[in-house]
């Protein structure tokens, strides 16, 4: 499996903000969309960095309530770590848990496809051990 397979079920909406949008903005996108993190984007579209809960609780831990004012380039990371779209499940799950990562872009030849997180990852992989496990039963129940 690979990461194309979570797209075609995930679909290709991407949800970001700009550099200088301030955090506490960041954050009610995060609450009104459900999600866990958003590109940061720079006006000529081009991705600068990726702002996530973590990142964000972190800054709250060190900056206090002063956090919600800051701009997201103050709290963002940088740079962006992507994945492609052939790359295999296992690849990514590799390389989220090495890098301790939940999001990941989807990018080919400079293209952002779409956006991935370790719950899709899980998901897919899951659903592939399901499909596996179906077809030894029915192998074996056919022997």
């Amino acid at each position: 499996m690979y990461v194309e397979s979570i797209l075609k079920t995930k679909g290709d909406e991407v949800v970001a903000v700009a550099p200088s949008d301030t955090i506490a903005a960041a954050i009610q996108i995060l609450n009104e969309k459900g999600i866990g993190a958003v590109l940061v984007r720079d006006p000529s579209e081009e991705i600068v960095g990726i702002v996530s809960e973590r990142d964000i609780v972190r800054g709250i831990a060190r900056h206090k309530g002063s956090c919600l004012d800051m701009k997201v380039s103050d709290l963002m990371t940088s740079p962006v770590i992507s994945c492609q779209p052939d790359d295999s499940i296992d690849k990514i799950m590799q390389l989220m848990t090495d890098r301790r990562i939940r999001h990941l872009p989807v990018m080919k030849d400079g293209e952002l496809l779409g956006i991935i997180s370790i719950g899709d990852v899980v998901k897919r992989r899951i659903s592939e051990i399901e499909h596996e496990t179906e077809a030894l039963r029915q192998y074996i129940a056919a022997g």
